[in-house]
């Protein structure tokens, strides 16, 4: 979702646009669409009170110009609206309907509204229904697919206003009166031609020129491809487009004749470069992509990607790095172009090549936020310097600019069912890439969808292990969320599949994870006992630092229902097991839990010499929040055994720390060692296991 509207007609600037940026004909349409804002609806003449955003409707067939005449609409009364324009598309260039999910998550994004990872279709559009209740905005919907996709997002306030663009109406969408599309007026049709063109062009053969828009069934992609082909060819004359354009046989509509006429007019590797543009994910191309397509160097393919633009064959996306747009209205063209003139093999040998280019990319784009790791450092030294990132802010704007692209990629590959290989190192090093630059909290929407298509092709390919991960990834995810008992239920999938695959560190991760859900959902008995068979394999397989760890795991559970002693003993292995490993800020937060412990269980001098001996261990540890927190657990404990002094001198130590802590310029997080531990906080948790030695 950007601020400039895609334009699924095939022109951008173009449809009814000039160069310039003045808007060429439709001045009927656009009347008619400004009056019908005001015109009063079914409801309000009913007298009730309308209650939902009105939907103005613009149908035309791709390449008339629809989403051009959207924009300009939006333009014109966008200064009535004070929260602004909001903008979806809600059809893929191939024609597949964009989900209702998609769409609302990125209008939430839009408007800064958080969306938990995983949401439901429902919990999202009524999210966007609310965040919008206040907002007097205009949302612009493009390449609407069906009814039900604009349904779904409708505002439920007047206040709002939807500009829909389809191919026909949207039966189903109460007190809707579509604007629909032809071509243009003469007169617009030759001035289109003329802005490419020049004005003496058109002047000397004027009647050429409107038989061209004639042949051109006024349809301004047709229009701009044409008037493209002149611009190339300074020595043509408008008669000579027109009489070839005559001469190509009746089938076909207009736009279909003329790209074939551009397409056999250009070298044989800028054609079949342009066919293999219909393979770009989400009609989104940079040179990087068209270099692997094609099987050229990037420059050359930069040079081709802006002469197709000047033909009007592409548009210059407005962004930072260069990227252009397959016109929507092209691209079922492009396609079926491929699939006559380019053998099955060789389709499917430029997808394996671009999609190669993406996973060298991406791993590039991770390695360079870790400068700090000299096999990565080497590695990336020995990448050609086309795919190696100058910093790593170009390499974070890269990945934010080609996110639709690269997730577009990982769903299309998926679906191929072809490219599985290549499908799963893709995923591998976006979730990767996404995780170093944006964090696992700010990526979990996207890792989300990722870690969903990873398990689609585990089960697909049998793969255990694979599936086992993809599981404990989305269980991490809609633990994070709140969905508790759904995260169960894939913890539990993915222990099977772990066990299927004997895979120790997917088994053992899910029996904690179980043991966690448990002790979320309150249920502290199951929790204690999966939490005990995870703790029996990690001994068993001498990992000392977990085993440790679970034994906190398990001092937690008993805590919770009140089972003090068995609480005290599990703390108290836990200690030594930390003291042993060595872990003195382990050691020190685990000796601070058994005091609380032993406080609950009635027993406070043993709490007092407890928490004393945290406090040195904290010290050693340099955690002064956790020095901080057991002064003050000391000065409690101390005026609850009648000491008042002593728990004064322990509150002033804890002040005294904490205002040492706040002058430090940069302070620690405060541990909270009593919270459960979650296996998405692992260094490993959304690491997709590939059997590539390469990922």
């Amino acid at each position: 979702m950007t601020d400039q509207a895609v334009d699924a007609g095939g022109v951008q600037l173009s449809a009814q646009a000039s160069a310039e940026g003045q808007f060429l004909g439709r001045t009927r349409e656009l009347k008619e669409l400004r009056a019908d804002i005001e015109r009063a609806g079914l409801d309000t003449l009913s007298g009730r009170k309308t209650p939902r955003a009105r939907v103005l409707l613009i149908a035309g067939r791709p390449g008339s110009g629809r989403t051009a005449l959207a924009g300009e609409l939006v333009r014109q009364v966008a200064d009535r609206y004070r929260d602004g324009v909001l903008r979806a598309r809600l059809g893929e260039p191939d024609g597949t309907p964009v989900p209702v999910e998609r769409a609302a998550r990125d209008l939430l994004s839009a408007l800064d509204v958080p969306a938990p990872a995983g949401a439901a279709e429902d919990d999202l559009t009524a999210a966007l229904r609310d965040a919008l209740a206040d907002r007097r905005a205009l949302l612009l919907l493009d390449d609407a697919a069906t009814a039900e996709q604009v349904d779904a997002l409708l505002p439920d306030t007047p206040e709002c206003l939807v500009v829909a663009v389809s191919g026909g109406p949207l039966t189903g969408i109460a007190d809707v009166r579509p604007c629909t599309l032809g071509g243009l007026d003469t007169k617009s049709a030759v001035e289109l031609l003329s802005r490419h063109t020049g004005a003496v062009r058109i002047t000397v053969d004027p009647r050429a020129a409107e038989g061209l828009a004639e042949a051109c069934q006024g349809q301004p992609a047709a229009l701009m491809l044409a008037g493209g082909w002149l611009a190339a060819r300074p020595q043509a004359a408008v008669a000579d487009l027109a009489k070839q354009l005559h001469a190509v046989s009746d089938e076909g509509s207009p736009l279909g004749r003329i790209l074939g006429l551009v397409h056999a007019s250009l070298p044989g590797a800028a054609a079949r470069m342009l066919r293999l543009l219909a393979l770009a994910p989400a009609g989104l191309v940079d040179p990087h992509t068209a270099s692997a397509l094609a099987g050229c160097s990037v420059s050359d393919a930069r040079a081709t990607l802006d002469d197709f633009v000047a033909l009007g064959l592409l548009h210059a996306a407005d962004s930072p790095l260069p990227q252009y747009e397959v016109p929507g209205c092209l691209h079922p063209l492009l396609k079926a172009l491929a699939e006559t003139r380019d053998r099955p093999a060789e389709l499917q040998l430029a997808r394996a090549r671009m999609l190669e280019r993406t996973v060298r990319l991406l791993q590039s784009c991770r390695a360079i936020t870790e400068t700090d790791n000299p096999e990565l450092r080497e590695k990336l030294q020995g990448m050609p310097r086309t795919l190696r990132f100058p910093s790593p802010r170009a390499a974070a704007d890269w990945l934010t600019l080609r996110r639709p692209a690269l997730l577009a990629a990982a769903r299309h590959a998926v679906g191929d069912g072809e490219l599985d290989t290549l499908a799963r190192r893709l995923m591998s090093q976006l979730v990767r890439a996404m995780v170093a630059h944006f964090g696992t909290r700010a990526a979990a929407p996207d890792l989300y969808g990722i870690h969903g298509l990873v398990l689609d092709v585990a089960e697909r390919r049998h793969l255990p292990r694979e599936r086992a991960a993809a599981l404990l990834n989305l269980a991490d995810l809609d633990a994070r969320t709140g969905r508790t008992t759904e995260a169960l239920a894939r913890y539990r999938a993915a222990l099977d599949a772990g066990r299927e695959a004997n895979d120790p560190y997917a088994t053992g991760r899910a029996m904690e994870s179980v043991g966690g859900a448990h002790l979320e959902l309150g249920d502290y008995d199951r929790a204690a006992d999966w939490f005990g068979r995870a703790l029996a394999q990690r001994l068993a397989r001498d990992e000392r630092a977990d085993a440790a760890r679970l034994y906190g795991r398990i001092a937690a559970a008993h805590t919770f229902a009140g089972r003090y002693g068995e609480a005290q003993r599990n703390w108290r292995a836990a200690v030594a097991g930390h003291r042993k490993n060595g872990d003195v800020a382990a050691h020190a937060r685990a000796l601070s839990e058994l005091a609380r412990v032993q406080e609950y269980a009635g027993r406070p001098e043993e709490s007092l010499r407890t928490c004393q001996e945290a406090a040195e261990w904290a010290r050693r540890a340099e955690d002064v929040r956790l020095q901080a927190a057991l002064h003050l657990r000391l000065a409690d404990t101390l005026e609850h055994l009648g000491d008042p002094t002593a728990a004064s001198l322990h509150r002033g130590t804890a002040e005294r720390l904490l205002e040492e802590e706040a002058a430090e310029p940069e302070t620690r997080a405060e541990p909270e060692p009593e919270q459960p531990h979650h296996p998405e906080h692992d260094a490993n948790a959304c690491e997709i296991r590939s059997a590539s030695a390469e990922d």
